[in-house]
Parts: structure tokens; sequence; C-alpha cells
């Protein structure tokens, strides 16, 4: 896909999509640029809350709705680890949960920091939840990533003291249907601004995850043949932010189908306690590998154990090489680091993820850029009744 022209792409209704999954790593760069130039503006404005509640913990409330939401599960297992824990509380709540049940998921008198990710900034729900939170949280503070400088939530948030803007870069407002670069450049910059790991570290692995995503693209005959098999289920599975990441993979399949191919996602270690009877024959298993040495056995042993039962299709570990390989099917990422964190190894993932469910709506012969046929999904949602709350 990536080595046609713009007319080919153009013929098959892909040139968008497979363009911006393409562009990906030029954008990660252009987004730890945005990030160390405002470093010092976000720097401030996270110490100020710190200073004034230095003996509470502060919710970071990640959220956002369908792939924005998918950003805060992947980012939270590993901020739970290398986070400011002492003073933050990291969770990731979607605006959707937000607004149906604004008080299962808001407390009035807790200090809350409302991470706002937004592809369009225009979503109804996302619009919500921001009066919601206002509404209701005393003591309120947001961060806004959003992709869209004319959206209605990077305009509200420019001229608001306590709501730090952090727009992404231009070409990250994915204009395809599914949201690629946006996905991948706020779950970027929010890891760098909530990492406590040193600025040389964060550099470095920003540059190993750009060499991965280019290797990844430019190995795309490789995930061309795990296309070209014979299945109508598709499974991913990972471990701790990996896990996160596993909703966004499976929900790019579903979206550039139309559905015409089944998805489940699960944890590596859940996967045993039920949803595992939705392999069979036609099902390809893809595990995210994680680097973590502990946690990265027990997805190994998921993708061993499913190889043993010799009922599926193919059984693929998707990651870098480690100490510990699966013995089966390998997408080994050679520019990796075994050392990279789970977090930043999402990104390249991802690409393989988006890449593959970009060839998936070729075989079903649909049309990437626009894949809903019918209309009853669409780029930015529609249709949603906000109702008056008291």
């Amino acid at each position: 896909m990536f080595t046609k022209t713009d007319e080919e792409l153009e013929e098959m209704g892909a040139k968008i999509t497979t363009r911006e999954i393409q562009q990906q790593p030029d954008l990660w760069q252009e987004a730890f640029k945005n990030y160390t130039d405002k470093k010092s503006e976000i720097d401030n404005f996270i110490d100020k809350i710190i200073s004034t509640y230095p003996t509470q913990k502060i919710r970071v409330i990640f959220t956002g709705a369908g792939t924005s939401a998918y950003v805060g599960d992947t980012l939270r297992p590993y901020l739970n680890r290398v986070g400011d824990t002492a003073h933050f509380v990291f969770e990731s709540i979607p605006t959707t949960d937000i607004v149906s049940a604004p008080l299962d998921n808001l407390r009035s008198d807790d200090p809350t920091i409302l991470v706002l990710f937004a592809r369009s900034g225009n979503s109804p729900e996302s619009v919500a939840t921001v009066d919601l939170a206002e509404k209701i949280v005393k003591n309120l503070f947001q961060i806004t990533i959003t992709c869209a400088p004319e959206g209605h939530l990077a305009k509200k948030a420019e001229n608001e003291d306590a709501n730090l803007l952090l727009l992404q870069p231009a070409l990250s407002n994915d204009k395809g249907f599914a949201m690629t670069g946006s996905f991948s450049c706020m779950t970027l910059t929010a890891a760098l601004i909530f990492d406590t790991n040193d600025e040389d570290k964060k550099s470095d692995w920003v540059k190993t995850m750009i060499k991965m995503g280019q290797e990844v693209i430019s190995r795309e005959d490789e995930i061309q043949a795990y296309a070209d098999l014979d299945y109508n289920r598709i499974t991913y599975l990972g471990s701790g932010s990996l896990s996160g990441l596993t909703r966004e993979a499976q929900l790019k399949v579903l979206e550039l189908t139309a559905g015409e191919l089944t998805t489940i996602f699960d944890s590596s270690m859940g996967f045993r306690h039920g949803p595992k009877s939705y392999v069979n024959t036609r099902t390809i298993v893809f595990d995210f590998l994680n680097n973590d040495k502990y946690t990265r056995q027990y997805d190994v042993d998921i993708l061993e154990e499913i190889k043993g039962d010799d009922i599926c299709e193919e059984v693929v570990g998707v990651g870098t090489s480690g100490d510990n390989n699966f013995s089966g099917s390998n997408f080994l990422i050679e520019s990796g680091d075994k050392d990279l964190p789970e977090l930043y190894q999402a990104l390249p993932d991802v690409i393989f993820a988006q890449t593959f469910a970009l060839m998936n709506s070729i075989k079903v012969k649909n049309t990437p850029d626009t894949p809903s046929a019918s209309g009853t999904v669409n780029r930015v949602v529609k249709g949603v009744t906000i109702h008056d709350y008291e």
C-alpha cells in the first residue's frame, strides 16, 4: 500500500488513510519538538497545581470518546508506574461515561486535571464533558490535547488560565474516517508530559520509536502475508499499556471493514477466562509483546497455549525481540530496543495494527477513506442528544 502511487490509492479509495498511517513517524518528531518548545509552560502549569494542593492527591482523568478514550487506556497503566504518583492518581474515563453518569465519575471536592483528547474538538460528548466538569468539580484544571485549532475545545481553551491548550501537528488532524496520527500524537504528547523519566531518556526513546515506525512501514509485505490468510475473526491481546492498545487495534479493523470482520480484544491473562471461546479455525491472534521481562512471560504463555491448541489460522507475537520470544510466528521490529518502555512500544505497534486494518479493508472490498457506505457511522459522531443536567 505504501509504495503505490497516489493515483492508484485514489482509485482504491485509500489514499488519505494510507498516507496518514505512513506519515506518523514524521509527526512524532514534530510532536516531540512541540513538547520541548512548550515544556516550561507545561511544567509551570502542573507545578502550580501541585503547589496549590501539596498534601492532597490530584485526580488526572484522561478522557475522550472512541479512539480518543483508548489514548487514556493506553497511558494509564504505564503512568501508574512511572508518573508522579505522590501527587497524582491517573484514571481513564471515557467522555461517554462521564456524560451519561456524571456523578459516578466526577467528585466535587477532589482537585482534578481533566486531560481531554480530541481530534476535532467538536464531538458532542467532549463538549458536554467539559460543561459537566465545570459545573460539578470545584477545583478543576484542564489540559486540552487536540488536533484542530478551529475546533470548539481549542477555541474555548485559548482564553482560560486553568486550561492548557496543546495543539498537535497540523497533519495529525486526520482527514480520513479512522483516527491514526491523531491517536499516536496525542498519546505521545501525554506520555511526555507525565512520564517522570529524564528528558534525555525520553528523547532517545522517541528516536527509537521513530525508527521502529519507519521499519514497520517498510515491512508491509510481511503484514500483507498475514492479511492474505484465511480468517474472519481477529484477536488482539496484550498486557499493561499494550492491553489498552488492543482496544484501538481491534477498533481499526471494525471501522475500516465496516464490521465485515469480527474482532475481540483482551489482556493476555484475561483471555483464558471465557473470551478464548472466540478462537476457531478461522481466527488470527496477535499479542503485543511487553518489553518488561516479568510481564512478557504472560504474553508468551498465552501465545504458546493457543499455538498448542492447534485450532486457529495463525498466532503471532508483535513487538521487539527479547530474552523470551514466542516459538511461533513473530513480527519482531529489528530496530527496537528490548528496554523500550511499553508505552513507547505501543506507537510502532499501532502502525502495525493500522496497516493490517487497512489491508483488511481492501480485502473485503471496502474503501478505507470512506468505510461506512451506509453513513450510519461518521467521522465526527452525529445524532447525540445531550440532556440537561440539573
